[in-house]
């Protein structure tokens, strides 16, 4: 049946050292779904405008991503506008939550079925309606951050002891935890429910902890970032996105997962918004994984 995806829809402006642009299509319902769309069956759930046009729901089917839980009411999609002066870091400019402040995800009934869920980093109340909502998930994924971690926190415990997969970055595993080392925060966040913690690390790569194995994975190098606005998304999407598709979960096809998403995340940062994830193909995908993998073995 595929992976299910939720998140934000957004229109982007984005300032880089590389060039500006401004409402283009982000948001990490799409991000992550232009990534594992190579891999699985896709649908996305989410709440748009009145400003989403034909042609992003052209984009959507061209790239056979399911959207019948995607919402159109009237108003304005989601807006956030940001300029990375450092490209580790964004600044907020602007942000406008417009009809994404009235989002209550309704999971549409075929959806129900599915058995991989990915819950992009949106509020945790709307998390745990998702999760309410699904009736046959096999493994489901999470993502979030330092906003839910200080604001939300019992909601967001809630939501960590429900799911399998935790997507969180370094910073984040460590507030999440009160733990400053990056093992022991790991060994801590997996005590609250998860089977598997992916932390996020930016150039230093990503690592997988879970309880009995751990593994690390580098980065691509990728020599000219562009804007790294979904990388993270990107990354949870195509680890997800292989995962489903996937008979067997364990430390082979984890492993698998995470260097594919460090390859959809490479992709993702080299253009502004979906440019470079609307280029590439399999093709692609394989060869820089095989790139991933040879600086891996010694």
């Amino acid at each position: 049946m595929g992976l299910v995806i939720v998140g934000s829809i957004a229109f982007d402006g984005v300032k880089t050292p590389y060039g500006e642009v401004d409402k283009v299509l982000g948001g990490s319902a799409i991000y992550a779904s232009m990534a594992s769309k190579h891999f699985c069956k896709t649908h996305i759930v989410g709440i748009v405008g009145e400003d989403f046009s034909k042609c992003h729901f052209d984009m959507l089917q061209k790239n056979n991503i399911g959207y019948e839980g995607l919402e159109v009411v009237p108003g304005k999609t989601f807006y956030w506008k940001g300029v990375y002066n450092d490209l580790n870091r964004a600044e907020t400019l602007d942000t406008q939550l417009n009809v994404f402040a009235n989002f209550d995800p309704r999971i549409p009934s075929d959806y129900r079925k599915c058995e991989y869920l990915f819950l992009g980093n949106i509020d945790p109340d709307l998390q745990l309606r998702v999760l309410d909502q699904m009736d046959n998930t096999k493994i489901t994924a999470c993502d979030t951050m330092n906003f839910w971690i200080e604001g939300k926190r019992e909601k967001l415990l809630e939501v960590i002891s429900k799911i399998d997969i935790l997507f969180i970055n370094d910073d984040e595993v460590k507030m999440l935890t009160g733990e400053n080392n990056i093992f022991v925060a790991a060994e801590a966040a997996g005590k609250l429910g998860p089977q598997l913690i992916i932390v996020k690390r930016g150039e230093y790569g990503s690592m997988a902890a879970a309880k009995d194995f751990i593994f690390f994975a580098p980065v691509y190098p990728v020599k000219n970032v562009i804007d790294p606005t979904g990388a993270g998304d990107s990354f949870a999407g195509g680890f997800m996105g292989y995962l489903s598709a996937q008979k067997n979960y364990n430390k082979t096809s984890i492993k698998n997962a995470i260097i594919y998403g460090t390859v959809m995340a490479s992709f993702s940062i080299e253009s502004f918004s979906l440019d470079k994830l609307r280029e590439i193909d399999l093709k692609n995908i394989e060869a820089r994984k095989e790139s991933v993998i040879k600086n891996i073995k010694i």
